[in-house]
């Protein structure tokens, strides 16, 4: 890939609370920008006005670009916008790539780097840590799978709105790695949710909790990113929904399964996380697991 960033055309499919950071740090940076029209998108008019132009559909914008960016929900949409009638791959340019920054399952991204090879692209699989704050502010951390090759060509598009980028291997290796880092993420989450709303019912100050769990084992990110929940019920630095998590660690458990792999502690955080989802709470941030929690437990 050169970098005459002019003469690149890059698109994006997905404008959503992620998908729309990329977008406007890739234009920022020089990049000739395209995205698929969807309902689903966050306002463009700023994009629009910056020049990027509109497709209707997948087929129409990949003829256009030389490399597509997919930033959607999960696997079933990252297939429906490659494989449908008028898909991505139905328009793929020869050499044109496709770089998926979706949380997808590793056996199905595999499958889709095949397809993407077959019809005469390339592929990397990208998916990313970090929130929508980090995504506007071209703070993203990615994990990308694919040829080194055509990774080491492509992380200047790929620091336009990336601040750590990690090379993992083939591709479906960033994948693997991200539902690794979320189930993590997530089953941390999840004790100390579980601990902090044990703690509540059992009289503990939350002050008290906090100090004690800072200066042991309960030390780390995922305590500093609830701790404004336990303290003040205060969610705002950790927007992300119960149904989210459920998912990223439902994808987890298949992939585990796929690799043959022990999953019993992934299974009863993904009971927790579905009795939650079941209960309406799906849009729920997972700092406020907290309060369900303890509620839930007064209610019995």
């Amino acid at each position: 890939m050169n970098d005459n960033r002019a003469d690149i055309r890059v698109g994006v499919i997905g404008i959503g609370l992620m998908g729309h950071g990329i977008a406007s740090n890739i234009q920022k940076h020089g990049w000739s920008l395209s995205f698929l029209d969807h309902p689903g998108n966050q306002s463009v008019d700023v994009l629009v006005t910056n020049g990027a132009q509109s497709f209707t559909n997948g087929r129409d914008l990949a003829a256009h670009c030389d490399v597509v960016i997919v930033c959607v929900t999960g696997s079933p949409q990252v297939e429906d916008v490659l494989f449908r009638e008028d898909g991505v791959l139905k328009g793929l340019k020869l050499d044109g790539v496709v770089i998926d920054c979706s949380t997808a399952i590793p056996s199905s991204t595999e499958r889709i780097a095949e397809a993407v090879t077959k019809a005469g692209g390339r592929f990397l699989d990208a998916p990313m840590t970090r929130t929508p704050k980090e995504a506007a502010e071209g703070r993203l951390n990615l994990i990308v799978g694919g040829e080194r090759e055509l990774f080491e060509a492509h992380q200047p598009l790929l620091e336009s709105f990336a601040e750590n980028i990690t090379y993992a291997g083939p591709a479906g290796s960033g994948h693997k790695l991200k539902l690794l880092h979320n189930f993590v993420s997530v089953g941390f989450s999840t004790v100390l949710a579980e601990a902090a709303a044990c703690a509540q019912l059992g009289g503990i100050e939350p002050e008290t909790l906090v100090e004690v769990l800072a200066k042991g084992g309960g030390a780390g990110a995922i305590l500093q990113r609830l701790q404004p929940y336990i303290l003040e019920r205060d969610s705002s630095g950790f927007r992300f929904s119960i149904s989210n998590a459920h998912k990223d660690v439902g994808y987890y458990v298949t992939m585990a399964g796929d690799l043959q792999a022990k999953k019993g502690a992934a299974d009863g955080i993904l009971a927790v996380l579905e009795d939650a989802r079941r209960s309406g709470h799906a849009e729920a941030t997972i700092p406020e697991l907290i309060g369900l929690f303890a509620e839930g437990e007064r209610r019995r």
